[in-house]
């Protein structure tokens, strides 16, 4: 799987961490940054991604933050992007299964090194389940082209 990943000075650690599990897993990385702990703003780091996510460049994308707050909202003005905010697998699981999340968002200052890998295992493991949650997605979708304009193509479920 190709994953998209970045986070601001405050989520860099982790994001490193990750980097080295996801590949260790066989997923291709593409790192976004930043690429040191010294101060940045998120959404020059985030939006790249975001936006390598909704462009199929990408087929998922993992941001980290301090909180993660902020990195989830900017991703999610990127139309196409379904961001969620875990701290934990359950949340994780359930971001694929009944929200077809195709970027995950966590707080460094939030969640530790074994919880976050574990989240990630398990959201990347995680399809989504489609039925009633693609009713629910087509009106977010419906939402979504109501403020930006219809997206060239219906998207697709992540993968």
């Amino acid at each position: 799987m190709r994953i998209a990943l970045a986070s601001d000075h405050a989520g860099y650690t982790l994001k490193e961490e990750l980097k080295r599990m996801l590949r260790d897993l066989g997923h291709e990385v593409r790192d976004f940054g930043t690429h040191s702990a010294d101060q940045v703003d998120y959404p020059d780091f985030i939006v790249p991604a975001a936006e390598a996510v909704a462009s199929a460049q990408c087929d998922r994308g993992i941001i980290i933050g301090g909180s993660g707050n902020g990195e989830a909202i900017v991703a999610n003005k990127v139309p196409g992007v379904r961001c969620t905010l875990c701290w934990e697998s359950y949340t994780a699981r359930v971001a694929r299964e009944h929200n077809d999340a195709n970027v995950l968002s966590l707080g460094a200052r939030v969640i530790g090194v074994d919880i976050a890998r574990e989240a990630v295992r398990t959201w990347l493991d995680a399809s989504f389940e489609g039925g009633r949650h693609q009713v629910r997605l087509d009106k977010v979708r419906a939402v979504e082209e109501r403020y930006t304009g219809p997206r060239m193509k219906k998207s697709e479920p992540a993968r």
